[in-house]
């Protein structure tokens, strides 16, 4: 099923109006990498009108998955999962369920998720959508991945709003992406970071570029 898409409408147009383009920027992701640009998807979900429409583009382009639950990371993926199951059951004509899976640092430090609240227990032999509103280098969409592989669902597909990181289905482990818009955007490690090099401020407002300030600030805290 195609996703209808006027010109006044665009995916890429609504973030732009909204504010939810961020360039011209030092920005620390969530990977730890750095970059010039970022979609502050924090941006667009006050706007309900707008979220919901994105999210029925990103339900038709599963529309004919049998998709039966739509999973997310939290915490953007909680608001995108439900839209998305919402429209999926509208169009499906039955209930879709949606859950959210909270990250978990295991034993050797590395970033989990898992689902907890019982939220398991609906995955079992079910057909999952995952969400993800940006992905980067698909680490959190990924831990989302696992996590449905762990409680016996079986992952469909996976949804996005925007790929930034040039991420594929591959890297995923999920037999299809869909992401509504591709956007390209150069980022760096930090120890290779040109605009660190050149003393360039880090915007604290979007990112994780607080929590980079404050432990770069004061190491040993």
């Amino acid at each position: 099923m195609m996703i209808e898409r006027e010109p006044y409408d665009d995916t890429m147009m609504i973030l732009e109006r909204l504010g939810a383009i961020v360039a011209n920027s030092h920005i620390v992701y969530t990977s730890g990498r750095h970059g010039r640009a970022y979609v502050n998807k924090d941006a667009l979900y006050p706007y309900t009108q707008e979220t919901s429409l994105i999210a029925a583009r990103i339900a038709a382009a599963f529309a004919d998955d049998q998709i039966e639950i739509v999973a997310g990371p939290t915490i953007g993926g909680v608001i995108l999962a439900q839209w998305v199951a919402h429209h999926l059951g509208y169009v499906l004509g039955r209930p879709v369920l949606a859950v959210f899976a909270e990250e978990q640092i295991g034993i050797d430090g590395s970033r989990l998720r898992v689902f907890r609240r019982g939220y398991a227990d609906y995955l079992t032999s079910r057909r999952v959508l995952v969400v993800e509103d940006v992905l980067t280098t698909g680490q959190s969409a990924r831990a989302v991945v696992d996590a449905v592989d762990a409680a016996g669902g079986q992952v469909a597909g996976l949804g996005a709003l925007c790929n930034r990181g040039g991420v594929t289905a591959e890297i995923l482990h999920v037999p299809r992406l869909a992401a509504l818009v591709d956007l390209p955007l150069e980022s760096w490690d930090e120890a290779e970071c040109p605009l660190c090099a050149a003393g360039v401020p880090v915007n604290t407002a979007v990112g994780k570029g607080a929590e980079f300030v404050a432990r770069t600030q004061h190491p040993d805290a």
